[in-house]
């Protein structure tokens, strides 16, 4: 089996110990870590970074961590975690009702942490089970947290740009996606017509997850329309 690279974790305080204590416990567990200090930082290496879930503070020198919330939700729902010294009710509700997923308070465990995360991961990809977040489906499993795609039971090395247009279908199964919508998740918001660009991606992953790909039997194409991923006797 390929060394698992984890999930990818973009962590936004802007306290310098705070990063490096939270830089700490995750990549000892597991998990790929950038870390930035702004909110104006967070938002720019959201596209570059890519990220699987968001650990955000809301006390940020620049922009408060609710503007990078409603910003960050115009445009993805990678899930959000806020870590904040901040325990008032109001905040709280706030950052949820604005799109956070979560909300841990300072001075926080480290267990607490992260399974606080390992429950906003699993809730990207609603597995049945409950108990991991592991996207499975036929003979293709996506285990959200370790970035590890198997199919069949061997391990497929996808690129950084097909991981992430196979983590944006199965995020909502059975549903079709446009072109528009699968660049833009995928590449950025500044994205939106170069649907041939989309379609050399697609039939890159098509190769590496299909038994046939031309004749798939998990990402499908509707016609003048975009792609879905087929689950269940779909």
């Amino acid at each position: 089996m390929s060394p698992a690279t984890g999930a990818r974790i973009l962590v936004v305080d802007d306290e310098a110990s705070i990063r490096r204590a939270l830089n700490t416990i995750l990549t000892r567990n597991g998990f790929t870590v950038e870390t930035v200090e702004t909110g104006r930082q967070a938002i720019e290496d959201y596209q570059s970074f890519r990220p699987d879930l968001i650990l955000l503070d809301l006390g940020l020198p620049d922009i408060t961590g609710m503007e990078v919330i409603r910003q960050l939700r115009n445009q993805t729902d990678t899930p959000i975690v806020v870590v904040s010294v901040r325990d008032a009710e109001r905040d709280k509700v706030t950052a949820l009702n604005l799109g956070a997923d979560d909300y841990v308070t300072k001075p926080f465990g480290a267990d607490e942490l992260l399974a606080r995360i390992r429950v906003a991961l699993r809730h990207v990809v609603h597995p049945p089970s409950g108990s991991a977040a592991i996207f499975r489906t036929g003979d293709l499993e996506v285990d959200i947290e370790h970035r590890n795609v198997r199919v069949s039971g061997h391990d497929i090395h996808l690129t950084p740009t097909e991981y992430e247009l196979l983590k944006a279908l199965i995020t909502h199964p059975g549903k079709v996606l446009t072109d528009r919508m699968l660049l833009q998740q995928v590449w950025g918001p500044e994205y939106g017509s170069e649907a041939q660009y989309l379609h050399v991606y697609v039939a890159r992953l098509r190769k590496k997850i299909e038994a046939d790909p031309r004749s798939p039997r998990y990402i499908v194409t509707d016609v003048g329309v975009g792609y879905r991923l087929l689950v269940g006797e779909d």
